[in-house]
């Protein structure tokens, strides 16, 4: 078995490996630190590294020693105010870190710092985190090469030369340049051997035998071990490969309702959604609608920008994504995802449609469906007709957030990746 170790360091002259090492050793804090930071982060700094603080008693190195076993007295040097069974009192004040009132007394270490970059980071927010049910599959409309093996080629750049197949081609053409030689030489041989026990060394007949035996030995040896015309290398091809296409709806409330708090969480959980698609998947598709009264299909910008509000239906969106997928998207060859965020105010007459749409008209087409409701006052009658789609439907999926720091783990729970 082949054994790769990487002595490059990183930008701080620091082992590579080493940090890899204490990435993996202190996955725990890193994972709780990287959620903590993304409940308080904005929209626009959702995707930078971060500083991460680690008790300093984690970072101890384990260390196994043989101990002496059994009850042992020690007396230390010393030692003038303690006997056995007494408590050591612990020092108060002059901690590194610890803070309160100043002491005279005491030392300590601060807590370990240790700055995880841009993309350790994303690599820790998003771990075990995958879109559900990604199964069809199609050549793309820019469709993705992959080069593979195509047997060997006479011409090719020295880094390809397969040495065994060049190897083999040499051997071949040598033995057929010089089998004929090799046949004849045998025969002069067998006649030098026959005319030297009749006639002896000084026969004409011998010394012309052995001009053509030494004649023949050269050409034999004239032929070289290896030529270029024997060099074979590696042939690769592209070859197109088929691509997993797929589409996220992303349907975001901006009615009256929708207060500016609740439009930032919203905003919060759909930054960290788009953050996740543009990091794990290279190739999918992003349509984002804006709802009220009326739904509008908007790009990035306008999406977590825009200041349009009004009034509340719900249905608007369902029915601009359903034209949309019917126009763009068809759910025989495209992955179709949406999430949905709204505080639940709704038109109450409209509730009924959009269980209705999304029964009929979406949940047979889509791959998942999410709806996440964003700190309502108490459950609307859209949440209630939502329930049950959820209980007749494996691939709808419904949460609520209440605050920033809900958003990290509703999100975790929305697309955790399925135990295979």
């Amino acid at each position: 078995m082949s054994h790769l170790i990487d002595r490059r360091l990183d930008g701080r002259n620091k082992s590579a490996a080493n940090r890899q090492r204490f990435l993996r050793r202190f996955k725990k804090q890193l994972r709780k630190a990287v959620a903590d930071a993304s409940a308080s982060r904005s929209i626009t700094d959702m995707d930078r590294g971060e500083q991460v603080t680690i008790p300093k008693d984690d970072i101890s190195e384990p260390v196994f020693h043989h101990g002496q076993g059994g009850a042992r007295e020690i007396i230390h040097p010393g030692n003038k105010e303690f006997i056995t069974g007494d408590r050591v009192p612990r020092p108060q004040g002059g901690q590194g870190g610890s803070g309160g009132e100043a002491s005279d007394s005491g030392e300590g270490e601060d807590d370990f710092v240790f700055e995880l970059s841009r993309n350790e980071f994303l690599d820790l927010l998003f771990e075990d985190l995958a879109l559900p049910n990604l199964v069809k599959r199609q050549l793309a409309r820019d469709p993705e090469y992959k080069r593979i093996r195509a047997g060997y080629t006479s011409d090719g750049v020295p880094c390809n030369i397969n040495v065994v197949r060049s190897l083999q081609q040499s051997l071949a053409r040598r033995i057929a340049l010089t089998a004929g030689p090799q046949a004849r030489l045998r025969e002069v041989e067998r006649e030098l051997e026959t005319q030297l026990a009749l006639a002896g060394d000084d026969d004409e007949d011998v010394l012309t035998l052995q001009d053509e035996a030494q004649s023949l030995r050269a050409r034999i040896r004239a032929i070289p071990f290896i030529d270029t015309y024997d060099l074979r290398y590696n042939h690769r091809i592209l070859q197109p490969q088929p691509s997993t296409q797929a589409v996220m709806f992303c349907l975001m409330d901006v009615s009256g309702s929708m207060d500016q708090e609740r439009k930032d969480l919203a905003k919060r959980f759909f930054s960290l959604l788009y953050l996740f698609l543009q990091r794990n998947y290279e190739r999918i598709d992003v349509v984002f609608v804006r709802h009220h009264t009326v739904a509008y299909e908007v790009d990035e910008e306008e999406f977590f920008y825009a200041r349009e509000t009004g009034g509340t239906v719900v249905s608007s969106a369902l029915n601009l994504m359903r034209d949309i997928v019917r126009d763009r998207y068809p759910s025989s060859s495209w992955n179709i995802y949406a999430a949905q965020a709204s505080d639940g105010d709704n038109w109450r007459d409209d509730c009924a449609g959009c269980r209705n749409i999304l029964v009929n008209d979406l949940m047979p087409l889509v791959q998942y469906f999410s709806y996440v409701e964003i700190k309502p006052l108490r459950h609307q009658l859209l949440w209630h007709e939502y329930q049950k789609i959820a209980e007749s439907h494996g691939n709808f999926a419904m949460q609520q957030i209440d605050g920033a720091a809900d958003i990290y783990p509703v999100f975790r729970e929305l697309f955790k990746r399925a135990a295979a």
